[in-house]
């Protein structure tokens, strides 16, 4: 409900509306009931003593029932329902009057009578309703005017009644502009032959051609295609969708997702959105109960995966935001978006390398955050096969410090973004993302077991997830220059598998993981791992991809194999023999068993690594981390 202090001139002429619509309907109801015989003058002087109190109660009603508040141009059902109740409240509110208060004590018989006050309730929903309808109907003819002068460009919608509806009103409240949706085609049977919101539905979509052509002949060409999200579903088959209109020369154009809280507006389709398996579906409600209000500091804050958590964190309701970033433009490009998108909480951006202990250490402490995510990492596998040395300073060191300098600040979590390479690993990736797992999960057992049973001072998890589509070095945007060089596309192995999910839904997750680790009851995990889906061929991606731009693979695009690169394997895997699932009853997300050395013998391993990479010592620092990590290079290809 509205705070007293927050209404304006604008909700009080609407109390003011509803006050006179109220009054006319009581009026309205005796002077039908009583007309033409001496009741209904005899009534008038007990009516106006009794009517000031009745409308002030009125308000009371109005106001708790969000009538006062509600938009008028965006009138809808739920608002009707409100009406509704508010005028049985009010029906009751003269029932009692008539029948407690003035029969027994005022008239010695009924003032109103039961047909006064029916016909009461009719009138006041209909004097209520009258003046909202005209305004929202007036309101959608204008935007409808206004696309119509606009040159709006005729578009046909694609996707089931219950997306479309969405798009539909985003038109009609003028939140979608230039588009004027001329037709349906829903994948759903139950769809076809009706009107969504004056659109008719004119098929499925395998009429696609038939209904582009049919406006072609009337002098109305489609200009536009746009798939709602229901389109992208793997039986709606959208690629060939895609193909198909590319060949008509219409424009596509996708509506984000509506479970994401993403406002709903037209991008392009991008490759990107016809690989996605289902998305998992997501408590958004738990993400933010998280989040909000919280002091959260992001590492790495300028790559793909930092910088979506910091949209993601903002969105959810953090109060403060401190971004950590090395690159210079990095940092102020996540920044500069950030500010773009209007955030309520307070951003500032820092440069800082997270081997620099000192000066994280610092921050931290200035800053006092709740949350760490820790994003910042060196990810590319051949050059970290060349550059070892920068590869332990980055992931292991400065993972170290960052989660000795969270807790020194007294933060509640921190959140490491590991990955499924550190599984068994074959990579210096892998083995070092890996040590830095070993560290934050034997930290994470130290403050437990100091505790007794206790909620610990702070949790500190890792998250595996595999490769994430569009981000910074991975392969589709590389596929995506190769094609539009003329080729050829370079893939490493005809049998080169890997697992593909999309930045919002991988951060999302990582953020529900933190939800976990945080839950009341104390689980005895600290490493998460993120459900892929199915494995995606490498070869078939890239054919795929060929064919989406409209051309033939190996006739028009040549795909080139180039060999595995070092550090590779053909086959990421998920969880390690020695670390088996656990299922934690949290969607898209499972949990691997403990399994890390005592934080003693770590601490031997990292003051041999330091002193060997103060020498540039490549076989001590090799030796060192397969005997911290047995398993490395066990299932190289």
């Amino acid at each position: 409900m509205t705070r007293l202090s927050h209404l304006t001139l604008r909700n009080f002429l609407i109390a003011l509306h509803d006050l006179l619509a109220t009054t006319a309907a009581l009026f309205a109801a005796f002077y039908l009931r009583f007309e033409g015989s001496d009741g209904f003058y005899d009534r008038l002087p007990l009516l106006f003593q009794i009517l000031p109190y009745f409308l002030a109660f009125s308000v009371v009603v109005f106001f708790i029932f969000n009538l006062t508040t509600t938009k008028w141009r965006f009138i809808s059902l739920p608002d009707a329902l409100n009406i509704i109740r508010v005028a049985s409240v009010l029906t009751v509110a003269l029932l009692v009057l008539d029948y407690i208060f003035v029969a027994p004590n005022v008239r010695g018989a009924f003032f109103l009578g039961k047909v006064t006050i029916i016909l009461y309730w009719f009138l006041e929903i209909a004097a209520l309703s009258a003046l909202r309808m005209a305004y929202r109907y007036f309101r959608y003819t204008r935007v409808r005017r206004h696309a119509r002068e606009e040159d709006a460009a005729p578009t046909l919608l694609v996707g089931r009644a219950a997306d479309a509806e969405v798009l539909l009103r985003g038109i009609e409240s003028g939140a979608i502009k230039r588009i004027w949706p001329v037709g349906l085609l829903s994948p759903s049977s139950s769809d076809r032959g009706q009107f969504i919101r004056t659109v008719p539905v004119l098929g499925s979509i395998d009429d696609i051609e038939d209904v582009v052509a049919d406006f072609a002949k009337r002098n109305k060409p489609i200009a536009r295609l746009v798939m709602t999200p229901s389109a992208f579903e793997p039986e709606a088959h959208p690629e060939s969708i895609l193909m198909r209109a590319r060949k008509l020369g219409v424009i596509v154009n996708r509506m984000p997702s509506l479970e994401s809280g993403d406002t709903p507006r037209l991008t392009a389709v991008a490759v990107e959105d016809l690989l996605l398996r289902p998305s998992e579906t997501i408590d958004y409600a738990r993400l933010e109960a998280l989040i909000r209000g919280k002091a959260v500091l992001v590492t790495g804050g300028g790559g793909s995966i930092g910088s979506e958590i910091c949209e993601r964190v903002v969105a959810f309701g953090a109060a403060r935001l401190l971004i950590l970033e090395n690159s210079e433009p990095a940092l102020y490009a996540v920044t500069e978006t950030l500010a773009a998108h209007g955030a309520a909480a307070a951003i500032e951006g820092r440069i800082a390398d997270i081997r620099d202990r000192d000066r994280i250490i610092r921050l931290m402490a200035e800053f006092k955050p709740d949350i760490v995510f820790h994003a910042a990492a060196l990810k590319h596998v051949p050059i970290l096969e060349r550059d070892w040395s920068e590869g332990v300073k980055t992931n292991i060191f400065g993972s170290i410090n960052v989660a000795d300098a969270a807790l020194a600040a007294g933060a509640e979590a921190m959140v490491m973004i590991s990955t499924d390479k550190a599984i068994e690993p074959v990579s210096m990736l892998g083995l070092t993302k890996r040590f830095a797992e070993m560290y934050c999960q034997a930290l994470d057992h130290d403050l437990a077991a100091g505790r007794g049973g206790a909620r610990p001072p702070m949790r500190l998890i890792s998250v595996r997830f595999g490769n994430v589509l569009a981000s910074n070095g991975s392969v589709v945007p590389k596929f995506k220059a190769q094609i539009e060089a003329g080729g050829p596309v370079t893939v490493t192995h005809p049998d080169m598998v890997r697992y593909f999910m999309t930045i919002r839904e991988a951060c999302d997750l990582v953020i529900t993981a933190a939800t976990h680790a945080l839950g009341t009851t104390r689980d005895d995990v600290s490493v998460y791992v993120l459900n892929m889906g199915q494995p995606v061929k490498i070869v078939d991606l890239a054919e795929r991809m060929i064919r989406l731009s409209g051309l033939q693979p190996g006739y028009d695009i040549e795909i080139v194999f180039t060999g595995m690169r070092p550090g590779e394997r053909l086959h990421e895997i998920l969880f390690a023999s020695e670390e088996p699932t656990r299922e934690i009853g949290v969607a898209g997300i499972m949990a691997a068993q403990p399994n890390e050395p005592p934080m003693q013998t770590l601490r031997k391993w990292i003051a041999a690594l330091e002193q060997a990479i103060a020498r540039d010592d490549r076989a001590t620092i090799r030796t060192i981390l397969k005997d911290a990590v047995p398993e490395f290079g066990s299932t190289a290809a």
